[in-house]
């Protein structure tokens, strides 16, 4: 039986063409069943093109929500991408030790680490710059220019975190993933996961705080997230 890789270039294809399309429904998440997707992982590795797609469909949205949060929405794109041209070199090795679901989400993992490394030399954003984008973005009313500073703010907050605590808490209070499921797909110990997150949160109040102490009355921002398992529900930086 061919391998999913025999014919790269149309494979690449279909990649390309999943990710063309309008896209990432809030109803695509990881609730869907894993062992169904790890079956669909096991036969698309044998070289079951329809089994590819199907994975592909199936996995696509977390992945992405996963790298917008990690990285931001104007990359999600290609490092999705990316991470599936690993998946299809990666897919006749998977030996659902894992589920595929973890595993894939691993591998995006990876790919944004991979980006962060290559961007070491670039200056990340600051809070100042992420204002100035803000002040230039065009708004009609107070409400709204209110709510993308908010956002604007909270964005800052989660870049300006270390990588490890980053993606911690984009994992769990973001997400929705459980702290278990956070720490395979991060190879740490759950309790690992537990400590970055709470000094993540540690990071954003005092952030806030002192977001606050520059500009008086500002209000509290949050980001919301999906609560699933031992998760909140709805990160509060408040």
């Amino acid at each position: 039986m061919r391998g999913v890789c025999d014919h790269p270039g149309a494979t690449v294809m279909r990649v390309r063409e999943h990710f063309s399309r309008q896209r990432r429904s809030a109803t695509s998440g990881h609730g869907s069943d894993d062992a169904a997707v790890t079956d669909l992982a096991l036969k698309a590795g044998a070289g079951d093109r329809q089994a590819l797609s199907a994975f592909i469909e199936a996995t696509h949205g977390d992945v992405w929500r996963l790298l917008a949060h990690l990285a931001d929405t104007d990359r999600a794109d290609d490092l999705t991408q990316e991470t599936y041209l690993r998946v299809l070199g990666a897919l006749p090795r998977f030996a659902a030790r894992s589920s595929a679901r973890t595993w894939i989400l691993s591998l995006a993992r990876r790919v944004w680490v991979d980006s962060v490394r290559h961007d070491m030399a670039r200056p990340r954003k600051s809070v100042e710059e992420w204002e100035d984008a803000a002040g230039q973005t065009p708004s009609s009313d107070t409400a709204g220019d209110q709510a993308w500073a908010e956002l604007v703010d909270a964005r800052a907050m989660l870049d300006n975190l270390p990588t490890e605590r980053r993606e911690a808490l984009v994992l769990t209070q973001i997400l929705g993933y459980s702290y278990a499921e956070a720490a395979d797909i991060c190879d740490v110990r759950v309790g690992t996961i537990r400590s970055r997150v709470a000094r993540a949160r540690a990071d954003l109040l005092e952030a806030q705080k002192n977001a606050r102490r520059t500009v008086p009355g500002t209000a509290g921002s949050q980001v919301s997230s999906r609560g699933s398992g031992d998760t909140g529900g709805h990160l509060h930086l408040a």
